[in-house]
């Protein structure tokens, strides 16, 4: 009987705690657990740059907690909210959700991102073979052939906004008159608050009486794909991957460089010019480039190992040992966009840039590329009116070029169809920090490689109205000069 009663007692006792715990919940003293759990932070929109930024955020909140729903990019998010977190390149509404209460934060808008008119492209401008990525100076013509790799790391990267550049270079005999050590090594790093390291070197190219033909050799290269080896540097893969070693042996030095990047194209690449109308890489005179490859890897400078990843491009072009007579000079810039665009920009000059000035309107051995997504769809302005903004003396009068403004439209007879969006690009390319070599007497040749920035804008009009995107970025630039 007492078993019975004490077995009630506890019935009625649980009972009585529900209803009081009811009680207490109504009336407001036990908070709910929506209002116990929701995280505290606050995100700013910038809706000109198109970015959701984490101003300030308390506690340890997972990204992974927060559903968002809406066109963002999250790639470059980690693991916990921190202040300077970004979502970038947002459009249209973004809805940000709590999943654990399912609590919606934060709904933002955006307008609509607007599509840069392409260029028709024709496929013969896209076809890259194995053979054209291998070597062609080994023929009696193609005397001169280079192979060039850049990347700009990204926020995430341990040497964020860092640039470096790795060049296999063999020159034509008499590109550096005076010498008798024409294969160039490029292996360069600078950071935008200054630093540099690295540099380049030529060497003797080796083989039977130097000239590279029987016997070890300074820099070897194979076809077909890209197999190049230059001492303890080296670069090997076919589109769209290749691996890239390079260490800077006695270029600089003060300090020890070995890089180590994974290349990958996500788009094929692309002729800007060619002897040859059709099959472009049958041409004596060419040059490709993928644009927008994403990198991975490693840096280890002076024996402290840094992990990176990027953005870049790789190039790829050859000619007659002949056009030294030709031409004097170029300029060579591929730059990395807060927007996620690529420029590539080029320019060979056929007069000796002794004074500071505009140009020639017709630039016929000129090209600026702009692509959004990464070297799928490509905008090419043909029309580019030049100008030197600031210049370095070198020798004999002679200037190289630390600033220049680019105005761009398609060509009116040769470009009709993208002609019609009333395109007009406005902008200026600054050398920051560049590695500068010279080659005097009797050679007088004079180069500059490093990290550039620019800045400017692109207008253009189509059916949905007028649109203006402010371009700001950096990257890789790289000039050259002859007397």
């Amino acid at each position: 009987m007492r078993n019975k009663l004490k077995k009630i007692d506890a019935v009625i006792m649980v009972i009585m705690i529900a209803i009081a715990g009811y009680v207490v919940y109504k009336v407001g003293y036990i908070p709910t657990q929506e209002e116990a759990e929701i995280p505290d932070f606050e995100i700013v929109k910038d809706e000109s740059k198109r970015t959701l930024t984490i101003y300030y955020a308390t506690g340890r909140i997972l990204w992974e907690d927060l559903e968002i729903d809406g066109v963002c990019d999250k790639s470059e998010l980690g693991r916990y909210i921190t202040e300077g977190d970004q979502l970038t390149d947002c459009s249209g509404v973004i809805y940000i959700k709590y999943k654990p209460t399912n609590t919606l934060l934060f709904t933002f808008k955006f307008p609509p991102i607007a599509k840069l008119p392409n260029s028709p492209i024709s496929g013969n401008l896209r076809d890259i073979s194995p053979k054209d990525e291998g070597a062609h100076f080994n023929t009696i013509f193609n005397t001169r052939e280079w192979w060039y790799y850049t990347v700009i790391f990204d926020k995430n990267s341990q040497l964020s906004g860092w640039v470096a550049n790795i060049g296999f270079c063999h020159l034509a005999w008499g590109d550096l008159s005076g010498t008798l050590k024409p294969d160039l090594l490029v292996v360069s790093l600078h950071s935008p608050d200054g630093k540099e390291y690295g540099g380049m070197i030529n060497k003797k190219r080796g083989g039977l009486l130097g000239f590279g033909i029987i016997g070890s050799k300074t820099f070897e290269a194979t076809s077909p794909g890209i197999d190049l080896k230059f001492e303890k540097s080296w670069a090997k893969g076919e589109a769209p991957i290749w691996h890239v070693h390079a260490e800077d042996e006695n270029i600089d030095t003060d300090n020890t460089i070995i890089m180590d990047f994974d290349f990958f194209a996500p788009s094929p690449g692309f002729w800007t010019h060619s002897s040859r109308i059709i099959d472009k890489g049958e041409g004596s005179f060419a040059n490709y480039i993928f644009i927008g490859c994403e990198v991975t890897g490693t840096v280890k400078l002076n024996n402290k190992e840094y992990s990176v990843k990027g953005t870049g491009h790789h190039e790829h072009c050859w000619s007659p040992g002949f056009l030294k007579v030709v031409i004097k000079g170029w300029d060579w810039s591929h730059l990395k966009l807060d927007n996620g665009w690529n420029i590539y920009y080029e320019k060979y000059y056929i007069t000796k840039q002794r004074i500071e000035s505009k140009t020639t309107k017709i630039n016929a051995f000129s090209s600026l590329l702009i692509t959004t997504d990464q070297g799928n769809k490509i905008t090419i302005l043909g029309d580019l009116d030049i100008t030197t903004k600031n210049s370095d003396s070198l020798f004999l009068l002679l200037k190289m070029p630390s600033k220049i403004r680019i105005y761009g439209r398609p060509m009116t007879l040769t470009q009709p169809l993208l002609n019609t969006y009333n395109i007009y690009l406005d902008l200026e390319i600054d050398a920051e920090n560049t590695y500068d070599k010279t080659w005097k007497f009797p050679t007088y040749v004079g180069m500059k490689v490093g990290l550039a920035t620019c800045k400017g804008k692109i207008k253009w009009s189509d059916d949905e109205g007028s649109h203006e995107v402010d371009l700001l970025g950096s990257g890789s630039i790289w000039n050259m000069r002859k007397f």
